[in-house]
């Protein structure tokens, strides 16, 4: 009994030890977003190891994403990589310090339009420690090490996309032409009905 005991204990500890392990990994925030939208993405960065890391890098899918400009961090120096028609692939972060400590997380910010045919954006991380040891955040969804993905909501009916990449809702359609939007010939029909009961009351009250 007291054996069992322990092994139900220990169970329960790795079962938690696994949980939280699984839940600290590399994530791109918001987990969702609009077709065509202009969005602020963040990329947060927890360490799981004694060692530091010390070197984040993302790859980007073009045909969900156009990512344009970053923000500088401090402790950070950042490399882009593009294609052949100049648009950004991807982006290495690299420490100019310390890195991110055992207990440490770290967030880089980013900006990107999403592709007005996007369902889902999918990052895949490559997190490296100063002991030289890679982790590859590429997995699919429930793998050890999963890629993070951004879910892409398609537009609200009516609504467009300026090229800020702002929503704005669309102008109403125009009245078909020589249709009338005054509302005078009620208000002048309304007053032609209580001027005529109006007269009718008059004319029956000289009679009496």
């Amino acid at each position: 009994m007291k054996k069992l005991s322990i092994l139900l204990t220990l169970g329960l500890l790795l079962s938690m030890l696994g949980a939280g392990m699984a839940s600290a990994h590399v994530s791109v925030l918001p987990k969702e977003t609009t077709q065509g939208a202009s969005e602020k993405f963040t990329v947060r960065v927890p360490s799981e190891k004694d060692s530091p890391t010390v070197k984040v890098e993302v790859k980007f899918a073009v045909d969900t994403v156009n990512v344009s400009r970053f923000e500088p961090k401090p402790g950070w120096k950042y490399e882009l990589a593009k294609d052949a028609s100049g648009k950004i692939t991807g982006v290495t972060w690299t420490t100019t310090g310390d890195g991110i400590g055992p207990t440490e997380f770290a967030e880089f910010n980013f900006q990107g339009k999403v592709a007005d045919t996007a369902k889902a954006i999918s990052w895949k991380a490559y997190q490296t420690y100063k002991d030289g040891s890679v982790v590859e955040w590429v997995g699919a969804e429930g793998s050890d090490k999963p890629a993070s993905v951004t879910k892409v909501n398609p537009k609200p009916a009516g609504t467009a996309t300026d090229s800020h990449g702002n929503t704005t809702t669309a102008a109403p359609a125009a009245a078909p032409a020589g249709a009338s939007t005054s509302a005078t010939p009620l208000y002048l029909s309304i007053a032609a009905v209580i001027l005529g009961a109006l007269s009718l009351v008059v004319s029956l009250t000289r009679k009496k």
